[in-house]
């Protein structure tokens, strides 16, 4: 049985720009605890202790100690099924770049050539004082790295009360606008202004398509929804598009 009907396959086959927009819930299919949802971290942690500027001033030890664990669990995960296929879509396609509101580099580490990290990337750290990057090299054991400048490193990541990555925005939105399919894929739709990206999309003429575990902010813009994991669905929309593909 065809997962895709007829105006959905010729959207998806005739596309010269494909733009996946992936959230939490693509890296949870990779082991990644999300922060929301009923085994969410927030649920256990209270954020304002961990993930913003000030907590991390007053208390670094404990907030590195916190994204020692996060790293941990980032570097033993893998790239699932749904990064995998996303990677896969670079085949047919001209055009296909990833919007992600994940930390993780896991779409990178799956083989996405153009990633547009809208919250960050945890394999990365930087001074807060004279901004000099760090990539994974930090080893964090009992002392709180620090800069050979005598700054404090931290992770490369938002944290809450601050703002997103201009450039990583402009290139994302200028991505939503120029895309012909438009994939929204493990995300809530609730996290602003990174959700917003979705309805420049929409309004740009994009084809809305929607594959998350059940129904959310976005599906009332989707023009298709598929719900259930991602790592199960976009292998089956792959395969249809290449036998599609080799049809013709």
């Amino acid at each position: 049985m065809s997962l895709l009907d007829d105006k959905t396959l010729k959207k998806i086959s005739s596309a010269k720009s494909v733009v996946f927009f992936t959230g939490a819930g693509v890296s949870a299919e990779s082991g990644i605890p999300t922060f929301r949802g009923k085994e969410g971290i927030w649920n256990k942690l209270k954020p304002e202790e961990l993930a913003n500027f000030d907590a991390f001033l007053n208390n670094p030890q404990m907030v590195w100690e916190w994204y020692k664990h996060r790293k941990e669990i980032v570097h033993n995960s893998q790239p699932n099924p749904a990064h995998k296929t996303i990677s896969d879509f670079q085949l047919f396609f001209p055009e296909v770049k990833v919007i992600t509101q994940n930390i993780d580099n896991l779409h990178r580490r799956a083989g996405s050539k153009i990633v547009f990290e809208l919250h960050g990337n945890i394999e990365r750290n930087y001074c807060v004082k004279c901004k000099t990057f760090y990539n994974d090299e930090i080893i964090f054991n009992y002392e709180v790295p620090k800069c050979k400048c005598g700054g404090l490193i931290r992770p490369d990541v938002v944290w809450f009360g601050e703002y997103l990555p201009q450039d990583e925005f402009d290139r994302a939105e200028e991505a939503a606008k120029n895309s012909d399919v438009f994939f929204i894929v493990g995300t809530s739709a609730v996290v602003y202004p990174a959700a917003s990206i979705i309805f420049v999309a929409k309004e740009n003429g994009a084809y809305i398509i929607e594959i998350n575990l059940e129904r959310t902010e976005a599906s009332s813009v989707a023009d298709k929804s598929f719900f259930g994991e991602a790592g199960k669905i976009l292998p089956l929309i792959f395969q249809e598009l290449k036998d599609h593909f080799f049809t013709l």
